[in-house]
Formats: structure tokens, sequence, C-alpha cells
């Protein structure tokens, strides 16, 4: 109707109920409409009335514009509630547990309340039908039959759970939450809780909305008791200790928080509204979310580059079913596979009832058409799918959709060209290693043994996540023939020019690509500035970082000693900092980069001599008289001076340096250097960047300590008036008898 008439110039109240729920449509409902009022109805004021049995009504009163409050506490009788945790929480897995302890808890509710039908809640069809056989199987009644209840079962199987039970029998419905709220049935006066239900989560990395089973709210817990308490006072047993309750989240989390919002963007861009923070929210979409549903919609021709709204986004939002399946029923009328792209939406659009044991969509598409040997047993599915799928050709063909250029496709063709047009981004290609790569990147496995393993190509409408491994699995496919990617004119299909040094391969690539995602269909090699080159390989090192460039010790020395000189004496002297020299790889290593094509030729590249062109003349000449690499100590030997400490380090015998009272000092006497005094053994005895104060205050410890250790080397008591030297006490003499 908003989408349709936008003032909404007929209605004169809009009524909101069950808005605890937290639908997506109902808060995407709610901000349109007190946007459709704020826009269109300033002379005629649309009214809201919004209703909620269990949802604070503060914050949502204070969005519409501080509405008064009206409560209404209504008829409930009391129930009792008791609290029976299972005995054996991990003796089965998650779904068995839940379904046999749900069954265990409604047989012991049976016999303690022989007068009532009995309300079970359980999470989904699976635990459902396994409560079902177990409660078949136990000592119940004759009297009392079992009648499941959830959204996928016929009208006549509904209408059955929820009417009275015939005279001198009772019922047990096991109900997921569709029986949570509106619903009353008669003759219950007793509700079994599991505690958990089905919620849709979406998961950005498969980019697929799941139903997981989760622990239901605090304020659900409340919900499911009170339909105990709606005709007569009842009881609530719950599957949980009484200490957990006050454990459950206050409310359920809004399905605008966890879910796809991809529909809900393009209904907004179709209003024109590309930024969501001009609607009213009570709870806004996130950011992220938010962007990634941009991003589908561009893959699928929704949206332009620029973000707005085309015009088969447009057609797109007119179709009441996913933007994907809107996408690939506009283009299966144009290209003459109608009845195949409404069927497959319709199929897509309901529960799987195949579960994950066989991957082929065709399998699913011969049981809707009464085929083959699952067709008598989903019989009620199938009617279901083939009437949602004319419910679907019908409003195509009210809007006026024609096939417009046929393709002359076989079945197979047909089915994964509608797939790969819905889910371009799930188009897969076998891997060399076994298992298959997604156009997003992301690997996957078939989730059960299938010929499709062999299969080149893949078209993929369902994947999921599997808990402790980086990969998904494939759930529903069809074999893709990739001559059909010369047919598929679909924005998913790039052409790109690919200017890289390659990660994985080590080679500098210069090509362009055709390619779906991530995987390239086709690449042919491109002539290639050198500048370009040299920003592609400048980029990969900055990826790797400097280190990935071939240093050495020595010119880690010339880097620190550079870099000692630039902070002591400023200008002219550069800044050669890893940092700096990263962020201006093109200007100094550019020359040098030109004829790199490999990551073997980038480790023999010639770094000194591109580090050299940092220095000019005559810097290059006084680098060594402002920060030499080695000095002459008083006894004669070349020290090595270590510039990679800060400040730098001299390393030199300490019998070397009698006689000297001054710290050696660079940089033209700005910077003392730290001493490293040595044992003859080559042993630090002792660390300062003061020798004065060493021979007075530390020398008569270290020589009372050393000359026993060392004997044959002098130790005078005087250092300052001893000759410097390195040899031993022997040597000496002989020099001094020479």
């Amino acid at each position: 109707m908003l989408t349709s008439d936008p003032s909404l110039a007929d209605v004169g109240l809009v009524i909101f109920d069950e808005f605890h729920e937290r639908s997506l449509d109902a808060d995407l409902g709610l901000a349109l409409t007190l946007y459709a009022r704020g826009v269109f109805r300033e002379d005629d004021p649309l009214r809201l009335i919004v209703m909620s049995a269990t949802l604070p009504a503060g914050d949502l009163a204070a969005m519409i514009n501080d509405a008064p409050v009206v409560s209404c506490t209504g008829r409930a009788f009391p129930v009792e509630v008791i609290h029976a945790p299972p005995p054996n929480p991990r003796r089965h897995g998650p779904r068995e547990n839940i379904a046999d302890s749900t069954a265990a808890l409604t047989v012991r509710a049976l016999r303690e309340n022989p007068s009532s039908s009995i309300l079970v809640f359980l999470p989904g069809q699976a635990e459902i039908a396994r409560c079902e056989r177990a409660i078949s199987q136990s000592d119940v009644d004759n009297s009392v039959t079992i009648h499941p209840l959830f959204g996928g079962m016929s009208i006549e199987a509904q209408r059955a759970a929820i009417s009275p039970s015939a005279p001198d029998s009772r019922k047990v419905v096991l109900a997921t939450n569709i029986a949570e709220t509106s619903l009353t049935i008669d003759g219950i006066h007793v509700v079994v809780d599991s505690g958990q239900a089905r919620e849709p989560l979406f998961d950005a990395g498969t980019g697929m909305t799941r139903l997981t089973t989760r622990r239901i709210s605090r304020a659900s817990s409340i919900q499911r008791m009170g339909r105990a308490g709606r005709l007569a006072p009842g009881r609530c047993y719950r599957l949980w200790a009484a200490s957990q309750q006050d454990e459950l989240a206050p409310h359920i989390t809004p399905e605008i928080q966890q879910t796809d919002l991809t529909p809900i963007v393009l209904t907004l861009l179709s209003w024109g509204i590309g930024d969501p923070s001009v609607l009213a929210w009570l709870n806004p979409p996130g950011v992220g979310p938010w962007q990634q549903a941009l991003s589908l919609l561009q893959s699928l021709g929704a949206v332009d580059t620029t973000l707005a709204i085309t015009h088969h986004g447009e057609l797109m939002a007119q179709l009441p079913v996913h933007p994907r399946l809107a996408h690939m029923m506009i283009a299966g009328t144009e290209l003459s596979m109608g009845n195949d792209a409404c069927q497959i939406a319709a199929l897509l659009s309901d529960r799987d009832p195949f579960g994950r044991d066989d991957p082929d969509l065709a399998m699913r598409l011969a049981t809707l058409e009464g085929k083959g040997a699952n067709a008598e047993r989903h019989r009620g599915w199938a009617r279901r799918t083939r009437d949602l799928a004319a419910t679907f050709s019908g409003r195509l063909q009210r809007a006026g959709f024609k096939t417009e250029h046929p393709l002359n496709l076989n079945r197979d063709d047909r089915l994964a060209f509608l797939l790969a047009s819905a889910y371009p981004d799930r188009i897969a290609r076998r891997r060399h290693s076994g298992g298959f790569q997604l156009a997003n990147g992301r690997s996957a496995q078939l989730a059960v043994k299938h010929r499709f393993a062999r299969a080149q190509w893949l078209a993929v409408a369902e994947v999921g996540s599997v808990a402790r491994s980086r990969g998904d699995t494939i759930h529903t496919c069809v074999a893709l023939d990739p001559a059909l990617f010369e047919t598929l004119r679909s924005p998913a299909i790039e052409i790109s020019e690919a200017v890289e040094f390659d990660d994985r391969s080590g080679k500098f690539v210069a090509e362009r690509r055709r390619h779906i995602g991530a995987l390239n269909l086709s690449a042919e090699a491109i002539p290639v500035r050198a500048d370009a080159k040299v920003v592609a390989l400048a980029n990969y090192i900055r990826r790797q970082g400097v280190d990935s460039l071939p240093w050495t010790r020595e010119l880690r020395q010339w880097q620190s000693r550079v870099t000692l000189l630039h902070q002591t004496l400023g200008a002219p002297w550069p800044d050669v900092t890893d940092d700096t020299l990263i962020d201006t790889l093109e200007n100094w290593l550019g020359p040098w980069l030109e004829t790199v094509g490999t990551r073997k030729q980038l480790a023999r590249l010639d770094l000194n001599a591109a580090l050299q062109t940092r220095l000019p003349w005559p810097l290059s000449r006084d680098l060594n008289r402002h920060a030499p690499t080695h000095l002459r100590a008083p006894g004669g030997s070349m020290a090595a001076i270590d510039y990679t400490a800060s400040p730098p380090t001299l390393a030199v015998k300490l019998q070397e340096m009698f006689s000297a009272l001054e710290t050696p000092r660079i940089a033209g006497g700005r910077v003392p250097l730290v001493l490293h005094l040595l044992s003859p053994a080559g042993r630090p005895l002792q660390v300062t960047s003061d020798l004065a104060s060493f021979w007075t205050d530390g020398y008569r410890d270290v020589r009372r300590e050393m000359r026993g250790r060392y004997p044959k080397h002098p130790w005078p008591e005087d250092p300052l008036n001893a000759k410097p030297t390195g040899k031993t006490k022997a040597r000496l003499a002989r020099d001094d008898d020479a």
C-alpha cells in the first residue's frame, strides 16, 4: 500500500499490532508511515496506533511525537509456573536433546493434568517431528491426539491443530512460536515451553540469512506462559531452572539488527531515500549491513555507480520477493524463462523439505512438477509452491514484463543461468586441491557426497557455515556450463585491469580480466607504463613491510647513522626512517623497481645504490666524518660503533681505554657514545657514558674482582696514568725489552 500510494490517501488510521515481535516489515512499515505522515499528510493527519503486549512503551511513544500511552491489563487467569530442567542436558546432540526432553516433560504434564489439552513450544519442524514420535511411543492414553503447528503447514492442518478437541479426548499441539501470540486454542490450560526458538540471523561472511536456534527472551517466555491462562487458571512447565529465568534477554533481538537488509534498502531507494537516518527508527539499520546491501544491489543492476536506483531496480522493487529473486524473475521473463524463474523463486522462498540430503535443484523442481520418487511424499509442499509460483507469474504479467530476447537453452542450462543471475556472488569453481571457491572469495564444500563434486563450475543458491570451519557448505546448486558466461550479460560480470604485484605468485601482473567477483573467467596481458609498474611494486612492498627489501646489517647501520645525524644536526641530513622510506618509495626506489618482475628479482635489488641517492654530495663524504663506522681506541685497535642502539654504543676492552679521561663523542661532539667496557674475554664489565666517573667510582671494584680472574692482564691502580693496551703483561714486557 505504501509503495503504490505513499500518502495513504484513503486511510485514516494505521494499526501496528504485536509490535514487540520486531519484524523487519513492522519496523520498516512504521518508519515509512511516520515519514509519509510528515511529508504528505500535514493537512489531513494520519493517526497511528502501535500495540504491544511486552515492549516498553517509553522509547516508542517518544519516537511517535510523545504519543499517549494507553495500558490495558485485560483478563488473565493465574498460571502456576513449574521449572523442570532436563536431568541429562548433554546426553544427546542439541536437536535430539531438546526434542526428547520436551517430550518427556509433555508426558509428565499429561499425567499431572488429566483434563487439559497441552500447547508445547518447540524451535522448529525437525524438533516437532522428533517430539511427536517420542510422545507417540510413550504410554499416553489413546484419547490424546497430537497435532503439529508451524508456518509451512496447509490451512487444513493448521485448522485441525487449533480447533476444539472432540468430546472425551485431549490434544497435544506441538507448535513453533507461531502460537506465541494471537491464537487461543480451546481446551488448553497447560503450556510446555522448551525455551528455544528459531530466529533469522544474517551471516555477513556468507551473505545468507539462516534460521538459528536460540534461547527465547524473557518477554517471549511471559507471552508463552500467558497461553495457559487465557480461558481458565493454568500451568506452565518450563524446560529450564528458575535461576535461569533472569539470565534470559529482556526482549527479542529486533530483526533489523540480525537479518539481510537488502529488501528494505531497495524499498527505501524506490522511495528516493538513500540515507536511512532521515527516517525515525526504534533501532536504526547498521552501517555495515546497509553498505553490504548496497553492494549486492549494485551487482544485480538495481543501483548504479552513484548508488542511485536504476529502472531495473524500480522494477525489482515492485515484486514481493527478495531482490535476488526479483532480478532473476525479471531476467528470466525477458529471456523466455519466466515459468522456470517463478518456480525457482517460489521454491527458494519457502522452507526446503528435502533438508541437506541432495543439493540438486533440478530434483526439487521435478518433485514440484509431480515427478520422481519424492512426489507423493511432498505433495502438500508441491501444491503450495506451485500456487506461489502462479502468484508470481500473475504478478509479472500484470506488471507488463514480456519476453524480449529469448534464449534457446536446455532445462539444465536454464536453471544454471537463473541461479547464477540471482546469486552471482555464489558462482563456484572447483579447486585443483578439492572443494570449490565462490565468487565472493570464500571456500566451500558440498554438504554431502554427490556427483556435483566432479563439476568444474556450480551455480549455488544456498550455502551455510560449519562450526569450527573456515569454509562454507553448499546445500542447493546445479552444475554450470561456463559457456553460459558468454550469454550472462549481467552487471556481475566485470572487466577490469589489474596492474599489481601478486602476493601469491610473487610476480608482477599487468592484464585485463573478465571476472565474476574473485573468479577470473579470462585474462589477457596488457602493456603498462613504467610508472604504473613502480606504483604496483611500491604498494606490494608497503603491504609486506619495509623488511621485505634486501637489507643487510651494514645497510641498517648506514640507515641508523644518517637518522642520528638527521635528528642531531637537522637539514640537510635526510629522514631515512622506515616510515619515511615506505611513504616515499616511488621517489628513491622507483628507478630500481622498473626492472623488477618477480619476488626473486626484488630480493637481488641493489638496495645500497638506491639508498645512497638519499645522500647527495657532499653529505656522502661528510657521513664518515660525523658518524664514523669505527673509532680508534687509545690502545690502538679499531672498535666498531653500533648505531642501531640508541644512543650508539662502542664495545672495547677496558685495558684499551687506560689513560682516556673523556668519553668518545660523534656528530661534531654532540653525541656521547655509550661505552661497553669488556673483559679480556670480551664479556661486558661496565656500561657507561661517563668514562671519568667510571675511573673514579667503578674501576676499583672491577679491578678487585677481575685481576684474580685475569692475572695475565694489567690491572693498574691508576688507570689514567697507565699505558692503554690490548696485550698481556708478558707481551708488554717483551715489547719493552725489544
